[in-house]
């Protein structure tokens, strides 16, 4: 999904307004996944580097914001799991790019490294457009420790035309040390009307824009990608009643990690209805009688422990029908 294919949620508008007024060489956006971190941190690097910029924002039209949109700003480099860069049209490096074409490795999953030590040297490098320079690191905490520690001594002495912009989903995975160097800046959650109403301007239904709201958790980036997947409000709303029957073919086009995602959000509604609170990613008409609080809690626990190895090349369709048998035997115990 481009960014340039989807409007700028008014959300994120006011946060790059509010951010762009404070002074600071590195910024932190930290929360939960859908709501906005990246597209608000390529908010705040067009301003930063654009030729007229405004208190609202960057331009829109001027070089530098074109050559931004066109993936070839001299003056930004953007810090990403490779996977991600190349979904999203980032360049690689030559070496990176001549590896993956060679067949030499896979596009990495996690921030390289390498290409952290390129960034540090970009940020010693003279301005080629005069309006200083920007890195964008998403999702910051895919780097890992040699990563994060390449990463500290610029980010705690920088050069002087040089900001950072680090944006993650799961800020407490990262390095106390790269947290303190940084202003934090927590993602505005928008208001479930506010998100309703972005996710018909993108095209979708009432009636689908507030069933994905509600199986992406409120998060309405996830919802955006929830619709744009190929599922539907239909096959959300059948999936707990499927999987108590144990029927496999709900989950069958799912890829592991997005199984392991569904299943542990019907755990986390059934345990909430099993204590009385409301549930959150289906509807209660949706969802089976609750099973004992220990069944639940056991297989809470199990997913957790399949969520760490849901990336492994392991046997998709013997690890899908394990995954369903479970939670068909968790649903049908009792008492």
């Amino acid at each position: 999904m481009s960014e340039a294919a989807v409007a700028l949620a008014p959300w994120i508008a006011a946060q790059r307004t509010s951010l762009l007024a404070q002074r600071g060489h590195a910024w932190l956006l930290q929360g939960p996944s859908g709501l906005g971190q990246y597209a608000l941190g390529l908010e705040l690097v067009r301003a930063w580097l654009c030729d007229t910029p405004t208190e609202q924002g960057a331009c829109g039209h001027c070089g530098s914001c074109h050559a931004i949109d066109v993936r070839t700003h001299a003056d930004l480099c953007v810090l990403m799991p490779e996977v991600q860069m190349m979904a999203l049209g980032w360049p690689l490096s030559e070496k990176a790019q001549a590896d993956i074409d060679d067949k030499k490795r896979k596009p990495s999953r996690e921030i390289r490294v390498e290409a952290m030590r390129d960034a540090v040297e970009f940020s010693q490098r003279t301005s080629a457009r005069g309006k200083g320079k920007a890195v964008l690191v998403y999702p910051a905490e895919q780097m890992n420790h040699v990563t994060a520690n390449a990463l500290l001594k610029t980010l705690e002495e920088p050069p002087g035309d040089v900001r950072f912009v680090l944006a993650s989903e799961a800020a407490h995975q990262l390095l106390p040390t790269i947290r303190s160097r940084c202003l934090g800046h927590t993602m505005v959650w928008p208001a479930e009307a506010d998100s309703l109403a972005w996710l018909q301007a993108q095209g979708l239904a009432g009636d689908a824009a507030a069933s994905f709201l509600r199986a992406a958790g409120g998060r309405p980036e996830d919802a955006l990608a929830l619709a744009q997947s190929g599922r539907s409000p239909q096959a959300w709303s059948a999936l707990p009643q499927a999987v108590t029957r144990g029927d496999v073919t709900a989950l069958g086009d799912w890829a592991p990690a997005q199984v392991i995602d569904a299943l542990q959000k019907l755990c986390h509604d059934l345990l909430a209805a099993s204590v009385g609170a409301a549930p959150r990613y289906f509807a209660p008409a949706d969802l089976p009688k609750a099973p004992p609080l220990g069944a639940l809690t056991r297989w809470s626990r199990a997913l957790s422990k399949a969520a760490r190895t849901a990336d492994h090349p392991f046997n998709g369709g013997l690890m899908l029908e394990a995954l369903v048998a479970q939670a068909r035997n968790t649903l049908h115990s009792r008492h």
